[in-house]
């Protein structure tokens, strides 16, 4: 890979529509997502198996899975979180699984119902099971800048946590400000942190752009050598700690600003075009 390139990955079926009100049907999604496998991506994460009665709009993801017409050069990927949703992913042909822990303990509570030790622990049996399926593993780790409970998250914890996390098996981790309040310095300092352990090949940003600040961050990113990032198309996915602010990094926007810097994402641009105005019709409808 070329220093100019990027890779963004498309979360918009999954993190931009799990907080999404207005009912998408499946083949709504099913559409989404073939429509996102024309734009160029290598990696789209399709869905969630975690309980429908905790994430409404994540129910159907076996059906969404078994419904779209895969692209050989793309993965397709399932967030998890436990055995249980692990089973489902298999049974679904997902491509790999991407499981998630909180870098703040309020978080954990309010969010997962449980402590981050707890959590490490039973994500430990997913991995070993998991790579006994061959099935890669991405962690993600929320409140990486700063939690609506807990206030500034140190950076010693994200280290702490992402190392922890490629220990079990991870082959990447994506650091995400969940709640959009990451600026250019604070992330700075939180990468520098966490590289003094990981190289930059095993991170990706995951920033949301509550602040209007994810690009700026993205950018901060690079610097310190990061190429992966998490954006979702049409920048589904509001913040659910600030109510009608944006909150994932919009695919569009984010690759507009990469493209204009001289960075290559590989995107075809008539295809994102399409793709932009059907998650735009969805959400709207």
């Amino acid at each position: 890979m070329s220093s100019k390139d990027i890779e963004l990955v498309e979360v918009g079926p999954r993190d931009g529509l799990q907080n999404e009100v207005a009912e998408i049907t499946i083949e709504q999604k099913i559409e989404l997502v073939n429509s996102l496998s024309r734009c160029g991506f290598r990696r789209i994460e399709v869905g969630s198996f975690v309980s429908p009665r905790w994430v409404p709009q994540m129910a159907g993801s076996q059906d969404v899975f078994g419904g779209i017409r895969r692209q050989a050069n793309i993965r397709y990927a399932a967030l998890i979180p436990n055995l249980r949703g692990l089973e489902q992913a298999i049974e679904a042909s997902a491509d790999e699984i991407a499981i998630f822990v909180s870098a703040s303990e309020g978080f954990s509570a309010a969010n997962l119902n449980t402590s981050i030790a707890d959590s490490l622990d039973k994500l430990s049996n997913v991995t070993r099971q998991a790579r006994d399926h061959k099935l890669r593993v991405r962690g993600y780790i929320s409140c990486v800048i700063a939690c609506p409970y807990d206030g500034p998250t140190p950076p010693d914890k994200v280290t702490e946590l992402a190392v922890q996390l490629v220990d079990l098996g991870c082959f990447e981790i994506s650091l995400g400000d969940t709640i959009g309040a990451g600026r250019p310095n604070s992330v700075s300092r939180m990468l520098e942190n966490v590289l003094k352990r990981l190289p930059a090949s095993h991170l990706a940003g995951h920033y949301h752009d509550t602040g209007d600040s994810a690009v700026a961050n993205i950018f901060v990113s690079i610097d310190h050598g990061i190429r992966s990032f998490d954006t979702s198309i049409a920048g589904l996915g509001g913040c659910p700690f600030a109510a009608g602010a944006p909150g994932n990094a919009a695919t569009e926007k984010v690759d507009k600003a990469l493209v204009d810097a001289g960075y290559q994402t590989g995107l075809e641009q008539t295809a994102l075009h399409q793709a932009v105005k059907m998650a735009q019709a969805m959400v709207k409808s």
